[in-house]
């Protein structure tokens, strides 16, 4: 499991503005699944190509030994408020200023943190109402349906077939049984578990050196269109979606990897 990243606050530092501007961007993020989501984001913050140079983050899980009880998306994401609040405070008192993007224009410190809750549609019940609290206290949120799986698998493939409610095993299966996946877990190896697959490895994500990105480009292209089909207002609904790139981007900084 993936530990927190750097420190446990935002403090103090000497330098005036320019000292600001240098620090790296403290990211606190709430996840559902307790391997998958921290191996993925270690994996790509070590392996991936920022997007302005110097812009840097520094990440921490936030939830890491939580219980299950703990990971449900409505209770993470009042866990999430608590934390944006404490962090705000830090930050303030660290001479940061809110950071704000109005009409391409850049206002405030781009290092302002950021609080996020990666959560899937599995079988909760509460998903509406975790995202309106979400959008009212300044919490971002990146969410799959029917999981965070339909992310890795869009790292394969064009999928836009629908899932269904509780159907995260169904995304999961068809990930296993990509060309290749299970040989990503040691040499000679031609199936693995659901339990093993929860693991991410490089060769899953990453693009061919020389590529530009083009793997995680794809992803985020196909995920695009299959959201842009999503016509309800109700994120139940949404089968399948994921907008796990508006974290790699918004949140991580990265522009692919």
């Amino acid at each position: 499991m993936a530990r927190p990243k750097g420190g446990d606050s935002i403090t103090p530092k000497k330098g005036g503005a320019k000292g600001r501007a240098l620090r790296p961007r403290q990211v606190y993020v709430f996840t559902e699944g307790e391997v998958t989501e921290p191996e993925y984001i270690d994996l790509i913050l070590k392996k991936g190509v920022p997007d302005k140079p110097g812009r840097t983050v520094q990440h921490h899980i936030a939830n890491p030994n939580a219980e299950g009880k703990l990971r449900k998306p409505y209770r993470m994401v009042q866990d999430a408020v608590r934390t944006l609040r404490k962090v705000e405070r830090e930050a303030k008192a660290a001479g940061l200023k809110p950071y704000r993007v109005t009409g391409g224009v850049e206002e405030g410190d781009w290092n302002w943190p950021q609080v996020w809750v990666l959560f899937d549609r599995d079988g909760h019940q509460s998903i509406r109402e975790a995202m309106q609290l979400a959008e009212k206290e300044g919490i971002r949120v990146a969410y799959s349906h029917p999981c965070f799986e339909l992310w890795r698998l869009l790292h394969y493939i064009n999928y836009t077939s629908t899932f269904g409610t509780e159907a995260c095993g169904d995304a999961n299966s068809r990930l296993r049984s990509r060309p290749g996946f299970a040989a990503t877990y040691g040499r000679g190896v031609r199936s693995v578990s659901e339990q093993e697959s929860k693991h991410v490895r490089e060769e899953q994500v990453l693009s061919p050196q020389g590529t530009d990105g083009r793997r995680y480009r794809e992803a985020r292209k196909y995920a695009r269109a299959i959201n842009k089909r999503c016509e309800s207002s109700n994120p139940n609904d949404w089968d399948p979606y994921t907008d796990v790139w508006s974290f790699v981007e918004e949140g991580l900084l990265l522009s692919h990897y």
